[in-house]
């Protein structure tokens, strides 16, 4: 039996969130019987009687086993709880939690309030946060050997391209390979190939990236997946691309010499690796092709608007080549 009291699980992806809370309750099940040992609640809006379902996950979780020596209560989180008072029962309950119970809670009630990450921590729970973020390559390596499918690194690699920003794409791929290779067996690029369809779109920092490395043609090739396989709104590709340069713009001549006081500067909260990013690139750039960038991403704005009778498409392929070019 764990020993864990708490488990919070998030994530940005409700699939993968939701497969990484199946995988978790089976695993501390374990050889038990379900049926006694699992009790799910749903915690969404009040009750018709004006009932807070977060107490019924808090009586859930106070309730000792019967016939078994532990109990896993599930709570899925679905209603917003991203004040402290909309959590206080939770809070409380983990001052002297039940020994018996081990909690697990499916979080999909938008940012978790800070008074239960701490209580989760002080009590010596666990936070998993189930999103691959900017670690897809070590996301599908992860779950390729937790599927014991030995896939060798041109296949891991051509998946990574194939899952980009949806990695849920993943989940239902790995039980067709299962089912068709078997488990622990060597599977090839050219095995996996005819199971795949359309690659997946790309995360809006892979374009930003490629264009700070000057490297155009990979550029414009991430352009086509975020606006076809990733169908993103040219308007969305063209605000992550203002975004990214009026950041630079704000640090440009800034009296910052770390990667702390840029981020500070920025409001950036957490990791202040964006912001150190940020700052070398509005380095490299310099103050006039800042300024240069400024006006391309304003003048393909209006063409976007009807300024010129091109497709949204050829607007941006334009301003991305224009905007690779100017970083080397």
């Amino acid at each position: 039996m764990s020993t864990i009291p708490i488990t919070l699980l998030r994530g940005d992806d409700e699939v993968v969130l939701r497969d990484a809370v199946r995988l978790l309750v089976d695993e501390l099940v374990g050889d038990e019987d379900r049926s006694l040992v699992v009790e799910e609640i749903d915690v969404g809006a009040a009750d018709d009687d004006g009932r807070d379902p977060l107490l019924t996950l808090v009586d859930a979780a106070q309730t000792p086993p019967f016939l078994t020596e532990f109990r896993v209560v599930l709570g899925r989180v679905t209603d917003k709880r991203e004040r402290a008072e909309l959590v206080l029962p939770l809070v409380e309950y983990l001052v002297d939690p039940l020994p018996s119970t081990l909690l697990v809670l499916e979080w999909r009630g938008g940012k978790v309030p800070k008074s239960l990450l701490e209580a989760v921590t002080r009590v010596g729970g666990a936070l998993v946060d189930t999103s691959p973020g900017r670690k897809v390559a070590e996301w599908v390596t992860q779950h390729l050997s937790e599927a014991d499918l030995k896939v060798d690194a041109e296949g891991r690699a051509r998946l990574v391209t194939w899952v980009g920003d949806e990695p849920s794409r993943l989940l239902g791929l790995i039980d067709l390979l299962r089912s068709t290779y078997g488990t622990g067996t060597r599977i090839s690029a050219a095995e996996i190939e005819p199971f795949l369809g359309d690659d997946g779109g790309v995360p809006p920092w892979d374009l930003t990236d490629a264009i700070d490395r000057a490297d155009r043609s990979t550029a414009l090739h991430l352009l086509q997946r975020m606006i076809g396989q990733g169908e993103r709104h040219p308007f969305q590709v063209l605000s992550t691309l203002q975004s990214h340069y009026a950041r630079m713009l704000r640090l440009d001549g800034a009296d910052v010499a770390t990667e702390k006081q840029a981020a500070e500067l920025l409001g950036m909260k957490g990791s202040t690796f964006p912001a150190k990013k940020a700052m070398g690139q509005a380095r490299r750039l310099g103050h006039d092709r800042m300024v240069r960038a400024i006006d391309l991403l304003a003048e393909a704005d209006l063409d976007l608007r009807g300024g010129k009778a091109w497709p949204d498409h050829l607007v941006l392929e334009v301003l991305v080549a224009r905007l690779a070019t100017m970083s080397r």
